[in-house]
């Protein structure tokens, strides 16, 4: 495959504008590995790529290569793999680089999604047909809902991003894949959820910090996490970073949006509580509700 360079020449007084251009191709290796693909970015429909302004490290260009080099995390509903995009240096163009964590939501492999139900209620679906065939349970309506927790994460993603939530950069979706920022432990793997880490004590107060502004962000744009708890928390090293949001929960349109708001600040208020700083629930709930209305 070959990518052309675009040049002036030094002379300018050529009688053609075309003779002022002198295109240089260079030529791309087109052999794959097994564990490889052409980078998928320039494939995907507009509104699924990542928002601005747009982190340095996303690579964008059309040459880039797709290497999956392992698994991250399997679930019940959704696989995450750890994909690095790189291109090679390309005339003036340098390599560029970066680890991306691609979550893959299951269709057919995956009878039904546990969290549909509760989570999803006030959510509609566009189309008729799909709504039927999600209530049928066929094989489309399972492939339908992949999708539709997909597109729910992806816009939770780039919604909280822009509100300055602590959330990975969503870089973009195609399908029932979502790619998206790294999180690293800064020695090449990823970094550990928050409960698998034991804070010093002034690390515990920043890490609580965090959370609570990233709640209260959450709820001053009427909405709960949902499913928060310190599996769902990254700690890398003073900072975190929520993740597993595809059923972020309207707080007032959903019936059960105060229960879950309530949950999310049961679930984190104990963690911190049982690591020695002393966390009222009720009064972290009251304080988010005070960011909705």
């Amino acid at each position: 495959m070959s990518f052309p360079e675009y040049e002036l020449t030094d002379n300018y007084s050529d009688t053609d504008p075309a003779d002022a251009f002198v295109f240089k191709f260079h030529t791309v290796d087109e052999e794959l590995g097994p564990d490889q693909r052409w980078s998928t970015w320039l494939d995907v429909e507009r509104g699924s790529r990542g928002p601005d302004p747009r982190p340095d490290w996303v690579v964008t260009e059309q040459a880039a290569i797709d290497t999956e080099l392992g698994v991250l995390k399997t679930g019940k509903e959704a696989d995450v793999f750890l994909l690095e995009r790189a291109v090679e240096a390309i005339g003036d163009n340098p390599a560029k680089s970066s680890l991306l964590a691609a979550k893959r939501y299951r269709t057919e492999e995956h009878r039904s999604f546990h969290r549909s139900t509760a989570y999803v209620e006030g959510r509609r679906t566009r189309n008729s047909r799909d709504t039927r065939a999600m209530a049928k349970k066929t094989s489309h309506g399972r492939s339908v809902a992949a999708g539709q927790w997909a597109y729910a994460e992806w816009d939770a993603l780039n919604r909280l991003w822009k509100a300055g939530v602590p959330v990975p950069y969503p870089v973009q979706v195609d399908g029932t894949e979502l790619l998206m920022e790294f999180i690293d432990d800064g020695e090449g793997g990823a970094a550990p959820r928050l409960a698998q880490v034991r804070p010093s004590k002034e690390l515990l107060d920043l890490y609580f910090e965090q959370l609570r502004d990233g709640m209260r962000e959450l709820a001053r744009a009427g909405l709960a996490h949902g499913d928060l708890s310190p599996y769902n928390v990254l700690a890398q090293h003073d900072r975190i970073v929520m993740i597993d949001l595809p059923q972020v929960i309207d707080i007032v349109g959903n019936p059960k949006g105060m229960d879950f708001l309530l949950r999310d600040c049961h679930n984190m208020a104990a963690w911190f509580t049982n690591r020695g700083l002393e966390i009222d629930e009720q009064e972290l709930f009251a304080d988010l509700l005070t960011m909705v209305f």
